[in-house]
C-alpha cells in the first residue's frame, strides 16, 4: 500500500528518536521512498549518518545547507505524499499548534498540502497536561491524524501513557489510513494468471509459456488501490508478498475454472489475464511413459472456457478477459467481448520474434463497448495494469 509512496519522517529531539531507524526500515521494506528532516535536538539521540545510510537518501537539518537550496523545505513539500512527525515532542507540537517556524522540519511541515502523521511521544504528566492536551486538539483539527501514544515504562521510569507508538504500529495506522480512501477500498477483486499445466503422463504434461508476471502486476495494482484481491495462480516463479492479496495456486484448467467459480459470485472485479490451456489430454497415463516406440498419439479434448463460463453468469462484477491474437486483433477482440460478456478485452498482437510470454513488456489494446479502441503503445506489464486499473476505476465509477 505504501509501495512507491514519497515520504518524509520528521524527527524531533526525544529519546524515542532510537525507534526511527526502525520506523524508517520498515518503510523503506514496504516499497516507500524516504527522506529525514530532523532537529537540531534530535541528533542527540540519533545520528543523520544512521539515517541517511538506511533512508538511502540524504538528511536535512539545516535551513541552509551548501548542497541544497535556500527553499529546500518546500522542495521536500512539493515532493512528499505524507510526512510522519515521530517523534512529537510538546515543544514542537506547541510550536506547530501556535504557527511557530524556526527550523527546517517545521517549515517544511507548515510548506506541506499532503496529509501528516502525528506520533507524540512524552512523559506521562506532559502528555496529560491540559496545555499539550489542548495543542493536540488543535493539530488534529488542522486535518493530521494523531497515532495515539502507547502506556508502559517511561524514560524517567514512570509507568504509564506517552510512550511512542512502536513502529510497526505507526506503519499499521498509517496503511489503514490511507487504505480508507483508496477509490477501491473496500473492493473484491479475483484474478487468474499465468499458465496452466494438463498431464499426458506423470512427468509430462501439455502446457505455454506464460510467465504470469501480467496477472501478478494486476492484482499488485489493484491492492495497492484498496482492493481485497484473490490472485487464482497457474505453476509460475513469480513470488508475491502482498497483505491484501490472497494467492491460491492451481495446476490445471480445471482446477482454475473451480477456484474461480468458488470466489466468483461475491466479487466486484474480475480479471482473467491467465493463458489457459484450450486442450487437455483424453486421459492421464498414471507413469512415466517408456519411450519405446517411434511414434506417440495423445488426443486432446476441449478444456473448459472459463472466461465465456463466467460471463454466462455474471451478475453485477466488471469482467476482463484477455486476448492474444496472431492476426485481425481488433476484429477478433470486439467479437471476444460480445461472445464472452465482458466489460473489456486487453489485445495483443503475438509475433514470431516478439512474444508477451516471459518478458517484462508488452504492446496491447483496450477494446470495450461504445468505445474507440485504446492503444497503449509498448509499455511494461506494471504499466500496463496501472492503465487497466485506472480504467477500472473510472467505469465503476460511472456505473
Amino acid at each position: 500500500m505504501l509501495k512507491q509512496k514519497k515520504i518524509i519522517i520528521g524527527i524531533t529531539g526525544g529519546i524515542a528518536a532510537y525507534k526511527c531507524a526502525m520506523l524508517v526500515r520498515l518503510l523503506v521494506k514496504s516499497g516507500a521512498e524516504v527522506k529525514v528532516v530532523m532537529t537540531k535536538a534530535a541528533m542527540e539521540f540519533i545520528t543523520p549518518q544512521t539515517l541517511s545510510v538506511l533512508s538511502k537518501n540524504k538528511v536535512y537539518s539545516e535551513f541552509f545547507d551548501p548542497d541544497l537550496t535556500w527553499n529546500s523545505h518546500v522542495d521536500l513539500a512539493e515532493w512528499a505524499d505524507l510526512m510522519i512527525i515521530a517523534p512529537l515532542t510538546a515543544n514542537s507540537l506547541a510550536k506547530m499548534a501556535s504557527g511557530q517556524c524556526d527550523n527546517i522540519l517545521l517549515a517544511t511541515y507548515f510548506s506541506l498540502r499532503t496529509p501528516v502523521f502525528l506520533a507524540p511521544a512524552m512523559d506521562l504528566e506532559m502528555y496529560k497536561h491540559p496545555t499539550v492536551l489542548r495543542n493536540l486538539q488543535a493539530v488534529a483539527h488542522s486535518g493530521n491524524q494523531i497515532i495515539p501514544a502507547e502506556s508502559g515504562e517511561l524514560a524517567s521510569g514512570l509507568i504509564g501513557e506517552g510512550r511512542m507508538a512502536e513502529p510497526e504500529t505507526i506503519l499499521k495506522f498509517i496503511e489503514d489510513v490511507i487504505g480508507k480512501k483508496l477509490p477501491l477500498s473496500g473492493k473484491k477483486a479475483l484474478v487468474n494468471a499465468g499458465p496452466t499445466y494438463e498431464p499426458i503422463d506423470r512427468v509430462r504434461f501439455i502446457g505455454n509459456r506464460s510467465s504470469g508476471k501480467m496477472g501478478a502486476a494486476i492484482a499488485e495494482i489493484l491492492a495497492d488501490h484498496g482492493a481485497e484481491v484473490t490472485l487464482v495462480m497457474g505453476p509460475s516463479s513469480v513470488a508475491l508478498n502482498h497483505k491484501k492479496i490472497r494467492v491460491i495456486s492451481v495446476e490445471t484448467n480445471k482446477e482454475m475454472y473451480q477456484e474461480m467459480l468458488k470466489y466468483y459470485s461475491n466479487r466486484d472485479i474480475v480479471v482473467c489475464s491467465a493463458a489457459v490451456s484450450d486442450y487437455t489430454p483424453e486421459y492421464t497415463i498414471p507413469r512415466k511413459i517408456k519411450k519405446d516406440k517411434p511414434e506417440l498419439s495423445v488426443k486432446l479434448i476441449k478444456t473448459i472456457d472459463i472466461l465465456q463460463e463466467l460471463g454466462l453468469i455474471k451478475q453485477n462484477q466488471f469482467l476482463v478477459g484477455f486476448a492474444l491474437e496472431t492476426e485481425n486483433l481488433i476484429e477478433n477482440a470486439t467479437e471476444k467481448l460480445k461472445r464472452k460478456n465482458c466489460d473489456l478485452i486487453v489485445a495483443n498482437l503475438t509475433e514470431a520474434d516478439n512474444s508477451a510470454f516471459n518478458s517484462d513488456f508488452n504492446k496491447v489494446v483496450f477494446v470495450s463497448p461504445n468505445n474507440k479502441p485504446q492503444d497503449l503503445g509498448f509499455k511494461s506489464k506494471r504499466e500496463i495494469a496501472s492503465d487497466l486499473v485506472q480504467l477500472i476505476i473510472q467505469k465503476l465509477t460511472l456505473k
